[in-house]
C-alpha cells in the first residue's frame, strides 16, 4: 500500500494543504493521513501512519520539513520505517529507498544527521566545561534525602523500579542509581 502523509503548521495554510494533498494522490496514494499542527507539537496522525504502514508499504510526504523537524529527526522517523521494512518516498527531493540512489541518499542523510549530533553534543561539552570554570556549573541537582528513604524503602518491599519511579514522580534512572549507591554502601 502506497501511504501519503500530509502537514501544516496552522489551518490558514489551506492553500499548501490541498497542494500537499493533490501531490500525494498523483502519487497514487491509497491512504492519506492529513494534520494541521506545528512540527514541535504531537503529531497524532503522523504517529497513527506510522504505525498503519505494514512491511513492503511506501510512506509518502511531498517535502522533508513536513515529515521532520530536523535531520535528526528525519533519521528516526526513517529508521523506523526501515525496521518495517517500509520504503520512504520524498516527493520533492527525488528520494524513493525503493531504488539505489533513493537509498543512497538516504545514507547520506544519515551521514549528516550524525555529523549534526556529534557538533551538538560536542557545542555541549564545551557550554559546560565554560560554565563549570565560571563556577556557574554544579551538575545534577541531588534529589532530596525523603525521596531517596522512600525509594529505599520501596525497594526493600519489593515494589518494582518503574512504579517506585512513578509513584515517586523521578526517573527510572535515578531509582536505579539510588537503589545502586544504597547496594555499594551496605556492602
Amino acid at each position: 500500500m502506497i501511504i501519503g502523509y500530509a502537514r501544516t503548521s496552522t489551518v490558514e495554510q489551506r492553500a499548501g494543504f490541498e497542494a500537499q494533498r493533490r501531490e500525494l494522490e498523483a502519487a497514487k496514494c491509497q491512504k492519506i493521513f492529513e494534520e494541521q499542527v506545528s512540527s514541535i507539537a504531537e503529531r497524532r496522525e503522523l504517529n497513527n501512519a506510522l504505525d498503519f504502514a505494514r512491511e513492503g508499504d511506501v510512506f509518502v510526504v511531498t517535502k522533508m520539513d513536513r515529515l521532520a523537524r530536523s535531520v535528526l529527526n528525519f533519521m528516526e522517523i526513517a529508521n523506523a520505517l526501515e525496521r518495517k521494512n517500509v520504503k520512504l518516498q520524498i516527493l520533492n527531493m527525488g528520494i524513493d529507498t525503493r531504488t539505489p540512489t533513493g537509498r543512497l541518499m538516504l545514507s547520506l542523510l544519515r551521514g549528516i544527521a550524525q555529523f549534526e549530533r556529534e557538533i551538538m553534543l560536542e557545542r555541549q561539552r564545551e557550554g559546560i566545561a565554560k560554565a563549570k570554570s565560571e563556577g556557574k556549573y554544579r551538575g545534577r541537582k541531588p534529589l532530596a534525602d525523603v525521596i531517596v528513604k522512600n525509594v529505599v524503602k520501596l525497594d526493600r518491599a519489593g515494589i518494582d523500579r518503574a512504579s517506585i519511579a512513578k509513584q515517586l514522580g523521578i526517573g527510572i534512572a535515578s531509582v536505579y542509581r539510588i537503589v545502586a549507591k544504597q547496594q555499594q554502601e551496605a556492602a
